[in-house]
């Protein structure tokens, strides 16, 4: 089997390993693949895996050997799975690799809202503790999180284990999702503008589809308490950033902590940049070592299950 890693780089910058993937048959690995150069990179591939780099089916069609092809995440949107299923390829993903390190970020960045940490110690670095007739001092006010109330729009792996955490902290749990969970009897399941108008925080989970795209926009927003926090490490496109970008600037809410973007890279006039109570980082909640790590294992583990004829996390229909 050839195998073609279009876009190798950020799931594996240096620190993880490709051979059990080498293991499977003759491997070529690209840190990033431009649309111009896939066809010509994959031309021979029997297998190819992409992480973020658009497989559209026109491409597709120009891969004569392609047999198989596995997406390095969990969304699949990057691959046309129908154009696939035509020529019976089919198309797996990962669905289960960073449920813990994305919870993790979301109190990361719920707790940096809280108490800003960061640009406290670059205050202290810069010398203005020294400098300070009082003992402490603070910049931002300092929230404490214990009997607040978490909104978790998705009650998915990643939102159930978002609220386990909160609940750690003495957090009340309330959650919104399209089905209800009567297992999850320790989270008070509400409609969402109930969650909105309610919350403290509000942190979402949900995938993006077409009723869920623009979910948080500029009357959900005024919904929600002028304290309130939003978080999104889920998809971009959930929320109208012009319209989040007002809310901020006027007090509508109190904060944001996204770390996800509508474009990524983002263009560099955004309408969320130099906005102080807006914290942005960089699409990583994912990237922990050890999710990568259990990403990569999961992705080969697909590959070998596909070889044997038993192929596993296939997201498309190739059985016509």
């Amino acid at each position: 089997m050839q195998i073609t890693v279009l876009d190798g780089y950020t799931l594996n910058p240096g620190d993880l390993s490709w051979e059990g993937l080498r293991a499977h048959g003759s491997l070529q690995v690209y840190d990033r693949t431009p649309q111009e150069l896939i066809v010509e990179r994959a031309k021979d591939a029997d297998i190819v895996l992409t992480n973020k780099t658009r497989l559209h089916a026109a491409t597709i069609a120009q891969l004569p050997q392609l047999k198989y092809i596995g997406v390095l995440a969990t969304g699949y949107d990057v691959v046309d799975v129908k154009a696939a299923a035509d020529r019976r390829i089919p198309v797996t993903n990962v669905p289960t690799y960073g449920t813990d390190s994305v919870a993790q970020f979301v109190m990361a960045q719920l707790l940096e809202l809280c108490h800003r940490i960061g640009s406290h110690n670059q205050s202290v670095h810069q010398g203005d503790w020294s400098k300070s007739e009082d003992f402490c001092y603070w910049r931002y006010p300092l929230i404490e999180l214990a009997g607040k109330t978490i909104g978790i729009v998705g009650l998915g792996r990643i939102g159930i284990r978002t609220a386990q955490l909160a609940a750690a902290f003495g957090m009340k749990v309330k959650g919104y999702s399209r089905s209800a969970k009567p297992e999850l009897d320790w989270v008070e399941q509400c409609d969402l503008d109930e969650l909105l108008r309610t919350s403290d925080v509000v942190s979402l989970h949900c995938p993006l589809t077409a009723d869920t795209e623009g979910l948080i926009h500029r009357g959900s927003l005024s919904k929600m308490k002028n304290q309130a926090l939003l978080i999104n490490t889920a998809r971009g496109k959930l929320v109208k950033e012009d319209d989040l970008a007002a809310a901020l600037r006027e007090g509508v809410i109190a904060g944001a902590a996204l770390d996800v973007l509508v474009t990524e890279p983002p263009q560099s006039g955004s309408a969320l940049f130099g906005i102080d109570n807006c914290l942005i980082t960089p699409h990583i909640a994912w990237a922990s070592q050890e999710a990568r790590t259990r990403l990569l294992h999961i992705a080969i583990d697909n590959v070998r299950q596909f070889i044997q004829g038993d192929a596993i996390h296939v997201v498309n229909d190739v059985s016509r």
